[in-house]
C-alpha cells in the first residue's frame, strides 16, 4: 500500500538501504545502479528498487548517463565548494541557536560524546559517533526548518565519499574544534559558537580540497589560497 506521497514501505526500505551503503562507502561516485543486481542483493523485487532509484534521482544523488543508465553522481570541484559553504552557514547557525536553546543536560551529553570521540581513535565507530555529535547539536538548536535544510544537504554530502576524519591528524583536530564549539555553547555565546563551528567546517573543507586536487579531472577552475 502506497503512502500519501506515493511511496511504498518496500521502496522506502530500499531507499534507506542504498543511502546506508552510500554513507558507508559501499556505493561510490560513478557506480552504476543495476536494478536486477540491486534487487538480488537487497532481497526484494525490482519494483521497490526502481522506486528507490527514482527517489535518489530526486535527491540529485543519482543521474542517468547515456549507455550506462543510473549512476551515483560525481560532484565537480565547484559543487563541492558550494556544499561546504552552505554547510558552514547552516551548521554555524545550528551552533548559534544551540547556545541559546540547549539545556544543560544536552550540553553535558555533547561533551561526553566528544570525549568518547577523542578516546576511541580513528576507527569506523568514531565516524558514526561524529555524525551523532553533529546530529545532537542540531537537535539542541531546536529549529525544525533548520533541521530539514541540514538533512537535505547531508544527502548531497554523502556523494563525497569517506569522511575527512579518515585522516588521523584530522580526527584529533576535529575533537579540539568540537570542544571550542561546546565551550562557546556552554558560555551561551551564540556569535562565538557560530564562528567556532564555521572554523570547524572550513577545516574539513581544506582537507577535502587537498584530496580533490589529487584526483584527475578535479583541478580547481580558479586560483585561490584555500590551504
Amino acid at each position: 500500500m502506497a503512502n500519501e506521497d506515493g511511496s511504498t514501505p518496500q521502496g522506502n526500505a530500499a531507499y534507506d538501504r542504498l543511502l546506508t551503503e552510500l554513507r558507508e562507502g559501499r556505493l561510490n561516485p560513478g557506480d552504476r545502479l543495476r536494478e536486477t543486481e540491486l534487487a538480488e542483493r537487497l532481497g526484494m523485487s525490482r519494483t521497490p528498487v526502481r522506486e528507490a532509484i527514482r527517489k535518489l534521482e530526486a535527491d540529485n544523488i543519482v543521474s542517468h548517463i547515456a549507455r550506462q543508465g543510473a549512476c551515483i553522481r560525481r560532484l565537480d570541484y565547484a559543487e563541492v565548494m558550494e556544499l561546504y559553504e552552505m554547510r558552514a552557514v547552516l551548521e554555524g547557525t545550528a551552533a548559534r541557536l544551540a547556545a541559546r536553546a540547549a539545556s544543560d543536560i544536552e550540553i553535558d551529553e555533547l561533551y561526553e560524546m566528544n570525549r568518547q570521540l577523542g578516546e576511541i581513535g580513528n576507527v569506523p565507530e568514531a565516524f558514526t559517533l561524529n555524525r551523532q555529535f553533529h546530529a545532537a547539536l542540531l537537535d539542541a538548536a531546536k529549529n525544525r526548518f533548520l533541521t530539514r535544510s541540514i538533512r537535505s544537504l547531508q544527502k548531497a554530502l554523502m556523494i563525497l565519499g569517506p569522511t575527512t576524519l579518515t585522516e588521523p591528524d584530522r580526527a584529533v583536530k576535529a575533537v579540539e574544534e568540537h570542544f571550542a564549539v561546546l565551550e562557546a555553547v556552554k558560555a551561551r555565546d551564540g556569535a562565538l559558537a557560530e564562528a567556532a563551528m564555521r572554523a570547524h567546517i572550513e577545516a574539513a573543507q581544506r582537507v577535502r580540497v587537498r584530496a580533490l586536487r589529487s584526483e584527475p579531472g578535479q583541478t580547481p577552475s580558479y586560483d585561490g589560497d584555500l590551504l
